[in-house]
C-alpha cells in the first residue's frame, strides 16, 4: 500500500520540547533555594510526563504528601510557558518541507493533552501546515492503544497501512503496529537510559530526522 502521511509523536519527536521542562523545574528548584540539578536528569524523564519529571526533579516519591501540589505548579507554569525554548529538532524543518513536496500529508498524534499541544503548534507556525492533531481529549484511550492513530487516520480520510507513524517511545511503535501502520523508532528523543528502540519491533529505526527521506523515499516507490 502506496505511502500517503506521516504521523508524528510530539515531544521527542517531532519538537525539542525538553528546554522548556528544564527551565521550569530549575526555576522551581530556585524559587525554594535549592541549587540547580543536571539538565540530564529532567531530560532523561520527559516521555513520562509532569509526574516523572517532577519526581525527579525534587528526588521525591510520588506518594508523598506535598507532591500532587508540585506536580500542579509545574503544570501551570507550563501552560504558560509551553513554547519559550520549544523547536522542532535539528533537520525536522527541511522534513517537513520535503514531506509537503511531495504532497504527503503530515500530522501529530500526542498524549500531550490539547491545552499545550494546541497553542504550541500555533506558535511554532506548524498549526495551519498539520493536518491533524490528535490528543487524549480527543479518544477513550492514549497510546499505546491504537485509537489515537485510527481517528487521525480517519480524519484525514487515509487507510492506516498508508500511514507512516514515527515515535521515540515504545508506545508510540505498539500503538502504530497495533493501528496497522507503518512504524519508524528515533533515537534522538527522550529515550529512557534503560530503553533501547532498536528492540521495540519498528519497521525502521533512525537517528536523525533527516534519515526518514529514504525511508519515505522507498515507501513513495514502492521498493
Amino acid at each position: 500500500m502506496r505511502l500517503r502521511a506521516v504521523l508524528f509523536d510530539m515531544d521527542g519527536t517531532l519538537l525539542d520540547s525538553a528546554p522548556d521542562f528544564i527551565a521550569i523545574c530549575q526555576a522551581m528548584r530556585a524559587d525554594r533555594g535549592l541549587p540547580a540539578i543536571a539538565d540530564k536528569l529532567i531530560r532523561d524523564q520527559v516521555s513520562g510526563g509532569a509526574r516523572a519529571m517532577v519526581a525527579a526533579n525534587f528526588a521525591m516519591d510520588p506518594d508523598a504528601e506535598s507532591f500532587e501540589a508540585l506536580r500542579l505548579e509545574f503544570l501551570e507554569r507550563y501552560q504558560a510557558h509551553c513554547a519559550v525554548l520549544t523547536r522542532p529538532f535539528d533537520g525536522m524543518s527541511e522534513l517537513l518541507d520535503e514531506i509537503e513536496q511531495a504532497k504527503l500529508i503530515w500530522g501529530v498524534a500526542t498524549n500531550k493533552p490539547l491545552r499545550y499541544a494546541e497553542p504550541i503548534m500555533q506558535q511554532l507556525g506548524l498549526a495551519q501546515r498539520s493536518a491533524v492533531l490528535v490528543c487524549p481529549d480527543h479518544v477513550s484511550r492514549s497510546k499505546p492503544d491504537p485509537e489515537m492513530l485510527l481517528l487521525a487516520c480517519a480524519q484525514i480520510g487515509i487507510q492506516p497501512g498508508e500511514a507512516l507513524f514515527v515515535g521515540d517511545d515504545e508506545r508510540d511503535i505498539e500503538a502504530g503496529r497495533a493501528a496497522g501502520c507503518k512504524t519508524a523508532a528515533v533515537t534522538y528523543g527522550y529515550i529512557h537510559p534503560q530503553d533501547n528502540p532498536r528492540n521495540w519491533g519498528a519497521d525502521v529505526v533512525v537517528d536523525h530526522p533527516l534519515e526518514l527521506r529514504a525511508v519515505l523515499e522507498r515507501a513513495l516507490c514502492g521498493c
